[in-house]
């Protein structure tokens, strides 16, 4: 007997145009324009590619430490900044990196409760589904800072 659960999510999007235009994004409550970033000599206008993965593997790791943190009853405020970081090289663009800084500001810090954060934020990052569909193409690195 099995217990899987499929949920689906559905995206649509659409494009005005070449290459500097803009397009459209709509799923569920996200609503937003994107183009291609100025970084990349593209017009900035809205979020793009590179800052939507960077923020789907943001939220994705902070939830899943947040639940850890609960189920273990340690009690935090987390403060995240994740870098992304995308190498050029002869005009391929690869995606190579993301790290996530963490800041954990314990209600309680003893020293059983840094030891539990301190593990439990790298654990999240293993069991994240994000981390997990990055995993052998992207490394995610995490940088956790227990802060009193």
């Amino acid at each position: 007997m099995s217990n899987k659960v499929e949920h689906i999510f559905k995206l649509q999007t659409s494009w005005a145009g070449g290459r500097n235009d803009t397009g459209q994004i709509h799923c569920g409550n996200l609503e937003t324009t994107m183009s291609i970033p100025r970084e990349m000599n593209g017009p900035g206008i809205g979020t793009n590619p590179d800052e939507l993965l960077l923020s789907a593997a943001a939220s994705c790791y902070i939830i899943s430490l947040a639940a850890m943190l609960e189920r273990s009853n340690v009690v935090a405020r987390l403060s995240l900044q994740s870098d992304g970081i995308v190498e050029v090289e002869n005009n391929i663009f690869t995606y190579k990196q993301i790290i996530h800084h963490i800041e954990i500001l314990l209600e309680e810090p003893s020293e059983s409760n840094k030891r539990i954060a301190k593990r439990l934020a790298i654990k999240a990052e293993e069991s994240c589904m994000i981390s997990k569909a990055l995993r052998g193409n992207v490394e995610v690195i995490v940088d956790c800072k227990i802060v009193e």
